[in-house]
């Protein structure tokens, strides 16, 4: 049986991710992430970037950054051998256990064509807000989702039934409160 770690990132990932960036998206028309953009991912937005193993063997990640209350889930992509495993719980469990107490919103961008994507968003409580034509440059659009306190907390149920949030817990009073103004 595989095991699952999941752990923030530090400076010695850098390599790791550019190196899956390109596996995974460097044929895409958009390409793969910048250098830059995943340094600082690597050194400055550490606490909210995650890095998932299957038997200490890196097999996915996920980029966020928090701003204020509002937290931006950027990038969540996993090698082939971790795509249609638990491994997507156990990165969105660590995701969710960093924002929850910190945010009241968590922004998504998704390309129109990515149904899996946008159906997970749905699970956990997103609705689609707006397409952004040339998101990405010209011909590139991507839809922006937003969840907030009141609909994750609504989804908590089914977000417990998953995996994603602990069994037989509820979400935090404040947010629980929200739903029933």
């Amino acid at each position: 049986m595989s095991r699952y770690t999941v752990r923030t990132l530090n400076s010695d990932d850098f390599n790791t991710l550019m190196a899956m960036e390109t596996a995974l998206f460097g044929h895409c028309r958009e390409g793969e992430l910048g250098p830059y953009y995943v340094r600082l991912c690597c050194e400055f937005f550490q606490d909210s970037c995650f890095l998932i193993e299957v038997d200490k063997d890196p097999c996915g990640y996920l980029l966020s950054f928090v701003r204020g209350r509002e937290a931006y889930c950027t990038t969540m992509a996993l090698l082939p051998g971790g795509q249609g495993t638990r491994a997507i719980v156990h990165l969105l469990r660590a995701f969710v256990t960093r924002i929850i107490d910190c945010v009241d919103v968590c922004w998504f961008t998704v390309d129109e064509e990515s149904t899996a994507v946008r159906a997970l968003h749905r699970i956990l409580g997103a609705e689609e807000q707006d397409v952004r034509d040339d998101f990405y440059g010209p011909g590139n659009a991507r839809i922006i989702s937003r969840i907030d306190q009141a609909a994750f907390a609504r989804a908590w149920p089914r977000l417990a039934r998953l995996g994603i949030v602990p069994r037989g817990s509820q979400p935090p009073a404040r947010r629980a409160a929200e739903v029933l103004q």
